[in-house]
């Protein structure tokens, strides 16, 4: 970023005796030191290397300065590092250890060929929209926009990602399920609004396995929070089997995916399921004797009471034939609380209780992943005009998320940051001032001395390089 003042001294309160200045005259200087760990975690895991084949490009390769890798590589670094909207890289272009990160040799920019980019080694935002503006039947005519992606082959990358993150098969996995809104305030295509988010939005449609997402879909909101889940599992399903073929496979999920197609699809595969079933009055019917225990309970103690029962059930129209219900009857002080599930695990998995607490209620934990793609990485930037440019956008925080996630699962194991969030990590372990030095022989980065996290850095950084190299 051109400015005027890099050699004018700052003048701030003094301490004492002694004056206080500053200048903008540090040389190679960044805030983001942290970046090398995404690189090593990037190379380890091939991320945006196997990303980059799933885009075809059609510029003239004689005329390129940016290659599709480095663009993808700088625009999920960016994410990760706090940095959300395109324009914002208008203000790094000069960032030399990105400009790293990303795989340029000339960190500097001295060998640009525009003379308006010299000193600049980045790509500007106006290259880098190019890979969310281009059209889906894009060729070589186009003038500007020629960088096109192929949706399938991201969609597909994610449960690769994931299988390959194991060195051997797990008996068993559970597949999350869960939908959230994403408000939108322009004149967004496929902009409706929802009753009960009270807003325009659209509902993306994501799905984890413990720390990992294995999909985010973006979808318009004038439908069922279930829509698409399906295609969705047979999909994840069918990539999960082909390396897989033994693994049990759990789908679990709130009542809004309680739905007799996806049920009969996961009976029909030997594909388990443990969903939410919202209650009516024929459930409560069910369990008017368990409640009256758990009232009485209640009134003996004074204290929270459960009991749990489960029995057969089918509702008069929608489902086609008998499921078990777990149904948990609770009475606190202020009054009675139900909660049911269907589930088609076997009777001898576990029992109603502890399928209950400790299975169903562990859902909640996917609810931190979404939120730490919301809050932390920015998944709600789908501010283009386009669905496919802001499934696009969706796609670089979840790669984002899975870049830092995998820190935090390998780098951070064993560390007191082993649960932090993808924020906390950015803002210690990332937010790293450091000092480049370049040299004919090398690059030496000086990070900051007074760092408090250098132990967990250090621990990050060494548990990545032994990581396997995945491609």
């Amino acid at each position: 970023m051109d400015t005027q003042c890099n050699g004018m001294q700052l003048e701030f309160q003094g301490v004492g005796p002694r004056k206080v200045r500053a200048a903008f005259d540090g040389g190679h200087v960044t805030s983001d030191g942290g970046t090398l760990l995404l690189r090593e975690m990037d190379t380890r895991l091939g991320l945006t290397e196997q990303l980059a084949q799933c885009f075809t490009d059609h510029r003239d390769p004689e005329r390129i300065e940016h290659g599709v890798q480095a663009l993808l590589a700088q625009r999920i670094y960016g994410i990760a590092l706090g940095y959300e909207d395109l324009n914002d890289h208008n203000d790094l272009l000069e960032d030399p250890l990105l400009a790293l990160a990303v795989g340029k040799k000339d960190v500097e920019g001295r060998t640009r060929r525009r003379n308006a980019d010299k000193g600049k080694a980045l790509a500007s935002a106006s290259t880098l929209n190019r890979l969310e503006l281009t059209p889906a039947d894009a060729d070589g005519t186009e003038r500007y926009k020629k960088v096109m992606y192929h949706p399938e082959a991201i969609e597909a990358l994610f449960p690769k990602v994931f299988l390959d993150s194991h060195a051997r098969a797990p008996e068993e996995i559970i597949l999350d399920f869960d939908a959230t809104d994403d408000p939108i305030h322009g004149d967004q295509e496929g902009r409706f609004f929802h009753g009960y988010y009270d807003c325009y939005c659209y509902m993306p449609l994501y799905v984890t396995c413990g720390d990992h997402l294995l999909a985010a879909q973006l979808r318009q909101s004038n439908q069922d929070a279930s829509a698409g889940a399906l295609e969705v599992l047979e999909l994840l399903v069918r990539r999960i089997r082909e390396r897989w073929p033994a693994v049990r496979i759990i789908m679990r999920a709130d009542s809004g995916f309680c739905r007799d197609a996806i049920m009969t699809w996961c009976e029909t595969n030997q594909v388990y399921y443990l969903l939410g079933l919202a209650k009516n009055r024929r459930l409560l019917d069910h369990i008017a004797d368990a409640h009256f225990q758990a009232h009485a309970r209640h009134l003996l103690t004074g204290a929270p009471a459960r009991v749990f029962v489960q029995f057969q059930y089918r509702t008069r129209d929608s489902w086609t034939t008998d499921r078990r219900v777990i149904a948990k009857a609770e009475h606190l002080r202020g009054g009675e609380n139900p909660r049911f599930v269907v589930t088609n695990l076997p009777q001898d998995y576990a029992a109603p209780r502890a399928l209950y607490e400790d299975m169903y209620c562990a859902r909640g934990e996917m609810e931190n992943r979404i939120k730490e793609q919301q809050l932390d990485l920015f998944s709600d930037r789908t501010s283009s005009h386009t669905m496919r440019a802001n499934q696009l956008r969706l796609w670089f925080s979840a790669l984002a998320y899975v870049l830092t996630s995998a820190i935090r699962r390998i780098g951070l194991k064993d560390t007191r940051m082993s649960r932090a969030t993808c924020g906390s990590i950015r803002l210690k372990l990332f937010k790293i001032g450091a000092w480049l030095k370049v040299s004919v022989r090398r690059f030496m980065i000086h990070l900051a001395s007074a760092c408090p996290y250098q132990n967990e850095f250090t621990h990050a950084l060494q548990n990545i390089r032994a990581y396997p190299l995945r491609i």
